[in-house]
């Protein structure tokens, strides 16, 4: 076997190879400098490096002669009255001001809470609350060990950017470290400052600027290690600059240039350093999105219309590459998903604010990314956790939740005049980037229902009701690329019931800290859906690589007033299959119908990872799941047979946990049905939602094929419930889909009817006859059975009148056949 490194090389074109080598070069060469002579930060760099702008004259003069206060002095009155190129400005605070005031009263004490815990030294970030990065080396001070891991109590060390071995646990969470040097609190400290007006807020700021300068000299420690954070920290300085930026000649700190001349040269290593082979995903996006808008935003730095030419390029290129023609996001995890929508929508504002001609490309992108979106979003804008969730966002400016979707789908709406991407009333987030121009009521339309549909290139397929009821099932590829994100949960699903989760995705947890919790998480018995043998559809090699991934192919997918209807399978335990059927019959039932195909003894286990609000009373063949408190809402599971149990933080099987936000670990309940036996065969789940046709038993019946058909597989289930019997019936006819077509073209042919007397394929179960690949039926006390709900039938008719004329009636009663 050809060695890694070796294999990965002889993957590369020579655009790669030449790429790399050019970025490896200037590494050397980097490294070599900084070891004679120290680096550190120096004022003087900002002159040659501003544009020569006739505004800024008064600040080259006073550059030129080292009066750092007189040049600090007169770019803030330069960007006091800049006109409006970034999502604000000075010109438009005390409008802005005004408008959240008025509109969200509670604003200004919700901001001075989460600003003065900041003054305090305490940080919420990702899952964390409260931390303090003051390490045992830190000085006495409330102010961050730039370095530090709270949370494992490590410290990267102070090296050349190249080579700080930030994945290794010994160097702690890399995303805690990166998280605080994003700098994203300075957005609520200029939200607190701006509605405020109190000085210590901004004060707050200029003390953790200069500490993070004098921590992190040019090239040297993990801070200089990812592009990515490098271009989210180089924007929250540009939302620090118009934040804070005042004309008081009292201000004697020259902060403004120290931000420039480092914002400078962070975006210069930027673009030196692009991860268009490292990371070619939300990675690169982010990249180009900071040297676009650092670009476009800010004339007054020389490099301006160069960053913004590449950024541009990059941004317009990548719609292609990393959005889906269905809207989805290329590495189908609806966090990553969000963060592409937020890139395209900031890049948008930015354009339209300086008349670049792309704002139509990148309008584009929001629709498809934002229609998307509002389908993965429920009725109260929360996302299932698919595929990997690290937790940040671009701009937390009032600490939503990262799976909190509504400001990011209320912003899109606005700018591409969509009102029915929003959901509820219009967010406090939408005005600090929009302005307060936005019209209250052109975003929203509350009133909007969202049917159910698919995104059938990224893979996911949503079944949802007007009731608030929100299935998720993934039918898509395994990640994308190297599935760096991905999970192993092929054939999952998550479901919200009135708009509340009751089957969840537990989340991610951790990145690099703990490797056996990283697989954990992604494994496939920590998703919704089914281990064969105790393995895992996908196996992964490392924290952001897969050595055997499941190839899944989406078979069926139907959608209609009355129910929707999936099918699909995936070869991930090969050479056994696993094949999954959903019926969401809205409103009334859930059926889950898992089929193991293959041959010999296999022990199959499904999953179901409840939302910790919800308590599981259960016993072998059935789980009563209720909301304490709410009486409206319960849930049964019922299995006709396996045996169901329940975990809750099982430290031996890893069930019973979930994932909130990243860096948490919590505990909740895991159902597991259980089979053993001989392929072929089946596990199935009836989830009812019918308190008033309650079930109170689930069994098998058997499927009978007409005529000289075989059936590949079949699976029938008797429903009894409190005012009818219901049946749910699965088959597969054992001949292939082309002979199956020619039967139901060509009814006349000799040869076919030879070989088929009925010339169709046809069974029988219960009480009716039917050609369906899917049925579901009713029979109550006022009648025989009716069909409620098939998929690719032409035909369906009780046993009462199969005994009669051949010309009684063969349509289904009361429902639509697909």
């Amino acid at each position: 076997m050809m060695p890694k490194p070796l294999a990965r090389l002889a993957r590369m074109d020579a655009a790669e190879i030449k790429w790399r080598g050019a970025a490896a070069t200037r590494s050397l060469v980097d490294r070599a400098r900084s070891r004679m002579i120290a680096p550190r930060w120096r004022r003087d760099t900002l002159l040659p490096v501003l544009a020569p702008l006739e505004d800024l004259a008064a600040v080259r003069s006073a550059l030129s002669v080292r009066r750092w206060d007189i040049a600090h002095i007169e770019l803030a009155r330069h960007f006091a009255t800049a006109a409006r190129r970034f999502p604000i400005n000075g010109q438009s605070k005390p409008a802005l001001v005004e408008r959240v005031i008025r509109s969200f009263p509670d604003a200004a004490a919700n901001a001075t809470a989460s600003a003065d815990r900041i003054v305090a030294g305490e940080y919420d970030l990702l899952g964390y609350r409260r931390l303090r990065f003051m390490s045992p080396e830190s000085s006495p001070s409330t102010l961050p060990d730039w370095h530090y891991d709270p949370v494992h109590g490590c410290r990267t060390p102070r090296m050349f950017w190249a080579t700080v071995p930030y994945l290794e646990p010994r160097c702690g969470d890399h995303k805690i470290i990166w998280e605080i040097n994003r700098h994203q609190q300075w957005l609520k400290l200029g939200r607190a400052y701006w509605l405020t007006g109190r000085p210590a807020y901004r004060d707050r700021f200029i003390a953790e600027l200069l500490s993070w300068l004098a921590a992190n000299p040019p090239l040297v420690g993990v801070n200089w290690a990812s592009m990515l954070e490098l271009g989210l920290r180089t924007l929250s300085w540009m939302w620090a600059l118009h934040l804070f930026v005042e004309t008081d000649p009292l201000d004697d700190s020259p902060w403004l240039v120290d931000l420039l001349a480092a914002l400078d040269r962070q975006s210069t290593h930027i673009e030196r350093n692009l991860s268009h082979y490292f990371s070619p995903n939300t990675h690169l996006l982010g990249e180009a999105l900071a040297l676009y808008v650092g670009g476009r935003a800010l004339p007054e730095l020389a490099a301006s219309t160069r960053r913004a030419a590449l950024g541009r390029r990059i941004l317009l290129n990548e719609i292609e590459r990393q959005i889906a023609s269905d809207g989805g996001h290329c590495e189908r995890s609806t966090h990553y998903h969000r963060y592409a929508l937020d890139f395209y929508s900031l890049a948008l504002i930015v354009a339209r604010n300086t008349g670049d001609e792309a704002a139509y490309r990148f309008d584009e992108a929001v629709r498809k990314l934002g229609r998307a979106a509002r389908l993965l979003a429920d009725g109260t804008g929360r996302t299932p956790h698919l595929g990997d969730d690290d937790g940040g966002m671009l701009t937390p400016i009032t600490a939503r939740a990262s799976d909190d979707l509504r400001d990011s789908l209320a912003i899109a709406a606005e700018l591409v005049h969509q009102p029915e991407l929003s959901i509820g009333e219009l967010p406090e987030e939408a005005l600090w980037m929009l302005g307060p121009e936005i019209d209250p009521g052109s975003a929203r339309d509350t009133s909007h229902f969202v049917p159910s549909s698919a995104l059938p290139e990224t893979g996911y397929y949503v079944s949802r009701t007007p009731a608030g009821d929100h299935l998720v099932l993934d039918g898509g590829p395994h990640g994308y690329r190297n599935g760096g994100h991905a999970h192993a949960d092929a054939l999952s699903l998550t479901f919200a019931v009135h708009g509340v989760p009751l089957l969840i995705d537990p989340g991610t947890a951790c990145y690099t800290t703990d490797a056996a919790v990283r697989d954990r998480m992604r494994s496939s018995a920590l998703h919704n859906t089914l281990t064969l043998d105790d393995r895992s559809q996908s196996v992964p090699d490392g924290p952001f690589h897969w050595s055997h991934v499941a190839q899944t192919q989406v078979l069926t997918w139907r959608t209609s007033r009355q129910f929707d209807y999936f099918e699909a399978r995936h070869d991930g335990y090969r050479p056994a299959e696993h094949r999954r059927r959903v019926l969401s019959l809205h409103g009334d039932l859930v059926v889950v119908a898992d089929f193991v195909g293959g041959t010999g003894t296999h022990t199959a286990a499904v999953h179901w990872h409840l939302d910790p609000r919800w308590m599981a009373e259960i016993d072998t063949r059935r789980a009563v799941l209720v909301r304490p408190g709410d009486e409206r809402i319960s849930v049964a599971v019922w299995v006709p047979q396996g045996e169901m149990t329940a975990s809750r933080g099982d430290a031996l099987t890893g069930l019973g946990w979930w994932s909130p936000a990243y860096g948490r670990l919590d505990p909740t309940t895991t159902l597991r049905v259980i089979k053993a036996g001989v392929a072929p065969f089946w596990i199935i789940s009836v989830f009812d939602l019918d308190r008033h046709n309650a079930v109170t038993a689930v069994d098998f019946v058997p499927v009978s094929p007409c005529g000289a058909w075989t059936l590949e597989h079949d699976a029938a289930v008797r429903i009894t419930r409190a005012v009818s019997v219901d049946h749910v019936v699965f088959a597969e006819p054992a001949v292939s889909a082309a002979t199956r077509d020619a039967i139901e073209t060509d009814r006349d042919s000799t040869e076919l009817a030879a070989l088929h007397p009925f010339t169709r394929f046809a069974w029988r179960a219960g009480e009716v006859e039917t050609d369906a690949r899917m049925v579901y039926f009713r029979s109550t006390h006022a009648g025989p059975a009716n069909c409620l709900a098939a998929v690719d039938a032409t035909y369906f008719r009780p046993d009462t009148a199969r005994a009669g004329d051949d010309n009684e009636d063969r349509t289904c009663v009361g429902s639509r056949v697909l």
